[in-house]
């Protein structure tokens, strides 16, 4: 597969709206908050995003909810969280789609909401400023079966395209995007094909510090199943033992010592 063959990430609807509000937050330097699920979707998703715009914009930080406290999806804790901290835009990722009345409250409290999801909509979609989901009944994108982190690289594309950032610049995220790809158990088809292809060849040549703790003893060659059995069950042992936010930090870390640290 190419990456000549990715779809034009301005296809999915609502991508120019996502942009826009992105570059807009930027531009008055409003405080940027990327939320996502403590799977390993939402947490790849998370770091994908947040070290994305973290490469030319400080105010951004990570928020995972609590699997017990807050449970599954976009949490009101979230968006106090948010508001209580002078948070104007919630980028939500692998999640809220369904979050109609949280949405809602997010916007009476002056916090506006990008949603990018991939599970079914349900008969209302949130009024977020936008919603990113090829399974939106009017959205024409030519796939559908990308998984939360899937979602988050097109968005990250959309806003290299407007960066002048080249395709070469975002094959470091491509270990991310395989990694949730695996572990989500998304079809191996079209667009995932080609974003688990190229990852594989990351996760092997240059995985970032933090995969390259978890798999640290292994000689041979990843596949995608090493990938589902090895690297997918650790990342989600966070959330589930303490905290998701732990498989964000391990993700984004960019010191090997310290990753080596955190995977232990």
């Amino acid at each position: 597969p190419g990456l000549d063959e990715l779809h034009d990430p301005f296809l999915m609807q609502d991508m120019h709206l996502a942009v826009a509000r992105i570059e807009t937050a930027i531009a008055d330097q409003e405080n940027i908050l990327v939320y996502g699920d403590y799977d390993v979707d939402g947490t790849t998703s998370v770091a994908l995003m947040s070290s994305y715009l973290k490469s030319y914009y400080p105010n951004v930080i990570t928020y995972i909810p609590d699997r017990y406290e807050e449970g599954y999806g976009v949490s009101y804790k979230g968006i106090d969280f948010a508001a209580d901290n002078s948070f104007t835009l919630i980028i939500a990722l692998d999640c809220g789609i369904k979050a109609i009345e949280k949405v809602a409250y997010a916007t009476k409290k002056g916090v506006d909401f990008i949603i990018c999801d991939h599970h079914r909509p349900g008969p209302e979609i949130p009024k977020a400023v936008a919603v990113l989901d090829p399974k939106r009944e009017d959205c024409l994108y030519p796939y559908d079966e990308l998984c939360g982190c899937g979602i988050g690289f097109k968005l990250i594309q959309a806003l290299a395209k407007n960066q002048h950032h080249s395709m070469d610049d975002l094959l470091p995220y491509l270990d991310l995007v395989a990694t949730a790809i695996a572990a989500d158990i998304v079809p191996m088809t079209g667009e995932n094909r080609i974003l688990a292809y190229y990852g594989l060849i990351v996760l092997n040549k240059a995985p970032r510090p933090g995969i390259r703790a978890l798999i640290q003893h292994s000689k041979k060659e990843l596949t995608i199943s090493d990938v589902v059995f090895g690297i997918a069950p650790r990342i989600n042992a966070a959330g589930r033992i303490k905290h998701g936010q732990y498989a964000v930090e391990i993700l984004t870390e960019t010191n090997l010592e310290s990753a080596i640290e955190l995977a232990k």
